[in-house]
């Protein structure tokens, strides 16, 4: 499997990542030492310049882990066919124990990665680049993050083998089982959606109130985390049995397939987005710089239009899929 092209081009991708990460995890100490703008030391003027090469080539980087991500997920419904019981990208990752720990390293990087990118933009928009050491700290920890993922990565691609027994979605996402799957799966769809609808509507209020009260920014980063944990629980408990128009058949894998439009895209893309950029205008809330108050509300601002246009989508395309469907319970 290491040889299939997509592995590879993943493989070459985790590694370039941990690579740059590593690098400028250790540039992050000797700034986080060193730092000091009001200097015209060499040692500052090295800083600074060595920054921007830095900052670039990390921008390139954490733009790739969207990517990575995403085909990451498309690749494994794909090799499903090749695996002995498999049946979409639940049972690919299932093949391995490396498997799902890769994707949630994957999901993490990304997360992180758009909170890093956030917070890098925002410190060009002040002439004293006063999150410097905040971006720098937060590398440090998205570092070994990296690291992480590359080492599940490529132990997850070097563990498949063609003639490993696999097994379906439904041993996992059924409410007779146990775990968290099964608990999503166990919940009254009626309930679940009522629960998304109430979740979806406190959080654009909360958004809404976020632009008046600044204060209140910071609260949306976290409500935009639990809309997404409630987002995924739905998509499992009531979504997904109305697109398969099967009250038994709760795989939230299922719908990346072809045979369902690849809906599981259309879905997923808003609602990784929207929470990505809920996280990030909550954590740029947090203590903002002097001289950055005026361009950091502006730009915490379209962060939160863009969680909430994503949120939105998400909802509607949920509600299309469920007044559409033949299934009535």
């Amino acid at each position: 499997m290491i040889l299939h092209p997509p592995v590879m081009a993943l493989s070459l991708a985790a590694l370039l990542s941990a690579a740059v990460l590593s690098w400028a995890g250790v540039f992050s100490v000797q700034l986080l030492r060193h730092w000091n703008l009001a200097s015209g030391a060499r040692r500052q003027i090295e800083l600074e310049r060595r920054t921007y090469l830095i900052a670039t080539t990390l921008t390139l980087v954490m733009a790739l882990q969207g990517f990575a991500l995403l085909l990451m997920v498309f690749n494994a419904d794909a090799m499903a066919p090749l695996l002995i019981g498999a049946m979409c990208a639940f049972g690919t990752f299932n093949a391995s124990v490396f498997g799902f720990p890769a994707l949630f390293a994957k999901m993490a990087l990304f997360f992180a990665a758009i909170v890093w990118l956030a917070m890098n933009h925002a410190d060009v928009l002040a002439r004293d680049y006063p999150l410097t050491r905040r971006k720098y700290a937060l590398l440090l920890l998205i570092a070994p993050l990296g690291l992480a993922d590359a080492g599940l990565s490529l132990a997850y691609f070097a563990d498949l083998k063609t003639d490993t027994l696999t097994s379906c979605c439904g041993t996992v996402f059924a409410p007779e089982k146990t775990g968290l799957g099964a608990e999503a799966a166990a919940l009254d769809p009626r309930t679940a959606l009522t629960m998304l609808a109430i979740s979806l509507g406190l959080t654009t209020a909360l958004g809404w109130l976020a632009d008046r009260r600044p204060a209140m920014a910071v609260a949306y980063g976290a409500a935009s985390t639990a809309f997404f944990g409630v987002a995924l629980a739905a998509v499992v408990s009531a979504v997904s049995i109305y697109i398969y128009e099967n009250p038994h058949h709760h795989c939230p894998f299922c719908l990346l397939k072809r045979e369902y439009n690849y809906i599981g895209f259309a879905l997923y893309a808003p609602l990784f987005v929207g929470a990505a950029c809920g996280l990030a205008s909550g954590v740029l809330s947090l203590r903002p710089p002097p001289s950055l108050q005026t361009p950091l509300a502006r730009l915490t601002r379209q962060l939160r239009r863009v969680s909430l246009g994503g949120f939105l989508m998400f909802g509607a395309l949920s509600a299309v899929a469920v007044a559409s469907s033949g299934l009535r319970l």
